[in-house]
């Protein structure tokens, strides 16, 4: 799409007769905006600034420091559809600009790579997790990767908290009971469910979001917290309290296990049906970390048949779930849209770390939270 000044905009709107484009151009440091509704889906929306500034482009529509930000070093172009960016629209609008920021819903592959071409020096995303990004591919390429480690972990770990309460209290389906006429009278174990006070909590993936889940479960009183991890974190263990286990000791001994790892060939799958066969009937399994960490047909088997008390998923395979995926027919399984990180501060913060990351990328400067891997 030509490069266009307000005045063209406004004397030709019948170009926009078949898409939704909103127009930003910085005039004098302030921002104009011209927007053009239609009957068919927004694609994009641009910020317009001196042509011989870097270009970048955004996956989603994000926050408006972010962009702030961005627009005052970069030439922008966002798209703003309902949902992820089409790959078409991706490999078209991603030739020849100087930065990605993207989000983990998008597969950045050596064919966007290959689009880009020489000009690509960063890579933005959205997330702490980087398994929809070529890593080995991008980095052959000599493109810098940034993310946003750090900033997610007090909202993810405050929602694998909420998750673990909602599915061992049974919460949806109490819920559910209130609105629809089942609850008649109290009943001595109607609605029961396991505590935390004198359990054991089972921690798998002891890094920065792991650690900060075993810390607000803590004044819930359970009896012991162990983790599994591939390599030991003593100093933060013992501030804790938790002492480290072998995988097959934290499948046995937990009645709650939260799950905060990594995807990495070594993890995927981890949870199979013999590690479900291993926990307690009475376990209750919580996954915020990727859905590919789980066998997902195992977990709905060892549901099934009642092998563990109940799992509560904000991570899964695929995402979003069909509808018709037996998970969502089960009362002992609560399922949320991967929303581990949906605080309004923490996207916010995430956006903004991004655009730094872009920005600094261009100055030489270095990257605020580059991935090293």
């Amino acid at each position: 799409m030509k490069k266009l000044v307000a005045e063209k905009i406004m004397s030709k709107k019948s170009i926009f007769k078949s898409t939704n484009h909103v127009y930003m151009k910085n005039i004098k440091e302030k921002v104009v905006q011209f927007t053009f509704r239609s009957r068919f889906v927004p694609v994009f929306a641009r910020y317009y600034s001196n042509m011989s500034k870097p270009s970048v482009y955004i996956t989603r529509e994000v926050n408006k420091e972010a962009l702030d930000l961005l627009n005052t070093q970069c030439d922008v172009t966002f798209w703003t559809g309902p949902g992820p960016v089409p790959r078409s629209e991706l490999l078209k609008n991603i030739e020849n600009k100087h930065a990605l920021f993207c989000m983990l819903t998008d597969r950045i592959d050596s064919a966007i790579l290959d689009r880009a071409g020489n000009n690509l020096k960063i890579i933005a995303t959205m997330s702490v997790g980087y398994d929809h990004l070529d890593v080995p591919e991008i980095k052959k390429r000599n493109i810098k990767i940034a993310y946003t480690p750090g900033v997610l972990t007090d909202a993810t770990a405050e929602l694998a908290v909420a998750l673990l309460l909602a599915t061992s209290r049974r919460l949806l389906e109490a819920n559910e009971e209130a609105r629809t006429g089942g609850w008649q009278a109290w009943s001595p174990f109607w609605m029961c469910g396991p505590g935390l006070k004198g359990s054991t909590v089972g921690i798998a993936g002891f890094g920065r979001i792991g650690q900060e889940i075993a810390k607000r479960l803590k004044p819930f009183n359970p009896e012991r917290i162990i983790y599994y991890n591939r390599s030991e974190r003593k100093k933060e263990a013992e501030e804790i309290g938790a002492e480290r286990v072998n995988f097959d000791d934290l499948l046995t001994q937990s009645d709650f296990i939260s799950v905060s790892l990594s995807l990495t060939p070594e993890t995927k799958e981890m949870f199979n049906e013999a590690a479900f066969s291993k926990m307690k009937t009475n376990a209750v399994f919580v996954n915020t970390s990727r859905g590919g960490v789980v066998d997902q047909q195992a977990l709905i088997k060892a549901l099934q048949q009642k092998k563990i008390w109940g799992a509560g998923l904000d991570v899964m395979t695929p995402e979003p779930l069909p509808l018709d995926n037996p998970l969502f027919k089960l009362k002992n399984c609560v399922i949320l849209p991967h929303i581990g990180s949906a605080a309004v501060e923490t996207r916010k913060e995430m956006g903004l770390i991004c655009a730094k990351n872009i920005v600094a990328a261009f100055k030489g400067d270095p990257l605020l939270t580059e991935l090293k891997t």
